[in-house]
């Protein structure tokens, strides 16, 4: 069984001091951080946080990149108002505030998302990844919305159910070697799983040596030994995007 319990006991990691290139918007009835790329596109990734919430620098950061890389970039709080985790929060809480941030809950959330992508953006092609909580997510979606393009779960909790396998869009899934929030015995199950029962393209990548939150919340400046691996991570990531978008 998946370890959910205590679904993320995870420190914050590298926090970066960045203050980001895009703006918030209100979208509906949540606010969203929106990043877009120098030239016109019509493509968007829907970036979706992990349990430090939508305006984690980190996560930002990434959004950043998605733009960089001409992408428009959205990054909806989810959370909808509510506090995202702390650091500083008492751990033997964590379970109580987790129960009212299912990862599977966001189906009104993202349809406002993609309204507003189509609508206000001009966004044809729309991708989604997510880190940690938003992996989950991200996994989410990739069961539910196939009107989307192309998805990328990074660290996301294993959930061993029959029907987490039927994929609607191709999706890559981002592993840690040392995550001891996701045993490797889980990602062996899912990668089984996917290859029986999924019909998309999919890619289950394990990091050797690495730890949750790498991708996204280690600073490659401060841990050059990690650098080639999260650089390497954060190219797989595009090179997914740019095959399937």
């Amino acid at each position: 069984m998946a370890n959910e319990a205590r679904p993320c006991p995870c420190d914050l990691g590298d926090r970066m001091e960045y203050g980001g290139l895009g703006l918030e918007v209100q979208i509906e009835h949540i606010g969203a951080y929106l990043v877009k790329p120098s030239a016109p596109s019509d493509k968007a990734i829907i970036v979706i946080q992990d349990i430090f919430g939508w305006q984690l620098p980190n996560t930002r950061y990434m959004a950043d990149l998605l733009a960089d890389n001409g992408y428009i970039a959205v990054c909806p709080d989810l959370f909808v108002g509510k506090e995202p985790w702390s650091p500083s929060n008492d751990w033997s809480k964590f379970q109580e505030w987790f129960e009212e941030k299912n990862p599977t809950n966001i189906n009104k959330e993202v349809d406002a998302v993609l309204r507003f992508l189509k609508e206000k953006c001009g966004a044809k092609h729309i991708g989604a990844v997510g880190f940690c909580w938003g992996g989950s997510s991200t996994h989410h979606l990739a069961l539910k919305y196939p009107e989307l393009k192309a998805g990328v779960s990074v660290y996301g909790i294993v959930r061993e159910r029959e029907d987490r396998y039927d994929l609607k869009f191709p999706t890559l899934f981002i592993f840690a070697e040392n995550d001891h929030v996701i045993p490797l015995d889980q990602v062996s199950v899912l990668e089984a799983k996917l290859k029986e029962k999924c019909t998309v393209d999919h890619q289950v990548k394990i990091f050797p040596g690495q730890t949750h939150g790498f991708v996204h919340r280690k600073r490659e400046d401060i841990n050059p030994e990690d650098k080639p691996q999260i650089r390497e991570a954060r190219g797989d990531m595009l090179d997914w995007l740019n095959k399937y978008m």
